[in-house]
């Protein structure tokens, strides 16, 4: 299936425009070949590829509407890296499992203070496609730690972090549940004042095992333990 993102509304497709220059300069496709089009939010388009000049339609021959998600939805809220790559590492893989919504949380140790967030919605999209996805994910803006908390529900919230002395729950232990919440922290982890004040605002705390993971490394486990549990 060659999958691409467009808007489709009341029967009508319009592909998007990088899509076009794609479908028209990279891939040199060919008028009449099999086409499916896709808005992320659970519709898919499918027909045959219409070319004039350097434009890209869609003679629509089926729509879907309403096409199941994921269950259980995973949101999970990462801090970002120094090195940027491994980040993108991170939203391509979990993207791939089948992650709901990612959000790019700024911390006491947090070194690296902006990053491209269009870039990183350009990248799920990109791994939306090519693991044929028909809801993409959301891709929050940055925001600091704090101000994240007031946006969940701290019932369905956990913090994986390293401070072995404090109590941690086992990631098996985490009881079934449609929408789940996961806080993965910067390189040297969550500060112990953060710890505490995540504490206090009831958001309870796991373990990812013996091995003390990457940032990277710990939110694509935790997307692979989502998506396990979803099979």
């Amino acid at each position: 299936m060659k999958l691409f993102y467009g808007e489709i509304a009341d029967n009508k497709v319009i592909i998007n425009d990088e899509e076009q220059q794609h479908i028209v300069k990279v891939l040199r496709m060919k008028d009449g070949e099999e086409i499916h089009v896709t808005d992320g939010n659970g519709a898919l388009a499918s027909g045959k590829l219409l070319i004039e000049g350097k434009k890209a339609g869609i003679e629509v021959l089926e729509i879907k509407n309403n096409l199941p998600g994921f269950n259980p939805k995973l949101h999970i809220a990462i801090a970002p890296t120094k090195n940027i790559d491994r980040i993108e590492f991170f939203v391509e893989k979990a993207v791939e499992m089948g992650i709901s919504e990612i959000s790019i949380i700024v911390t006491e140790k947090t070194e690296r203070k902006n990053i491209n967030i269009d870039k990183i919605r350009k990248q799920a999209v990109a791994a939306s496609k090519q693991s044929l996805r028909f809801h993409f994910p959301v891709i929050n803006d940055s925001v600091k730690l704090p101000d994240f908390l007031k946006t969940i529900n701290p019932e369905h919230t956990f913090v994986a972090h390293c401070h072995e002395n404090l109590e941690r729950m086992e990631l098996k232990n985490i009881p079934q549940m449609e929408e789940i919440t996961f806080l993965i922290g910067p390189e040297g982890d969550f500060s112990e004042k953060e710890i505490a004040f995540l504490a206090e605002h009831k958001i309870k705390a796991v373990s990812l095992g013996n091995q003390r993971l990457r940032t990277e490394t710990a939110g694509v486990f935790v997307a692979a333990w989502n998506y396990y549990n979803m099979i």
